[in-house]
């Protein structure tokens, strides 16, 4: 990937997070959310973003999905004042699985009642 990808990602994920968690008023939209990772494609068309939120709730991932889609006009308005770019792209919100594993596998730690390991003095 070129640099100027590289730094169109980076930049985009950085001003819409700030846009999802500073300038929408949505209660339904869980602090604890986080954009994980932002793909732009080589034309500016489109722009995929994996959002992730610590919790293995599968009802709330989709409920934050279905509010990120309907306020896409809002984003993509707010992202053009914040950044230069030749063309806005559409916006594809997307759960990140990967980060959803790790929440899991977390909890399931967790929940383990490891005994803790005895020392043998010799």
């Amino acid at each position: 990937m070129s640099k100027r990808f590289e730094r169109a990602n980076s930049e985009l994920q950085r001003c819409i997070a700030e846009i999802i968690h500073n300038k929408m008023n949505d209660a339904r939209i869980s602090p604890l959310l986080y954009v994980s990772e932002v793909n732009v494609t080589p034309d500016f068309c489109y722009c995929k973003i994996k959002v992730a939120l610590d919790s293995a709730d599968e009802g709330e991932l989709n409920q934050t999905i279905a509010v990120l889609k309907k306020s896409e006009g809002f984003i993509k308005r707010e992202l053009a004042t914040m950044v230069r770019m030749p063309k806005m792209p559409k916006l594809l919100f997307e759960i990140d699985k990967g980060t959803s594993a790790t929440v899991r596998i977390n909890e399931i730690l967790k929940t383990l009642d490891i005994p803790a390991e005895e020392g043998n003095d010799d």
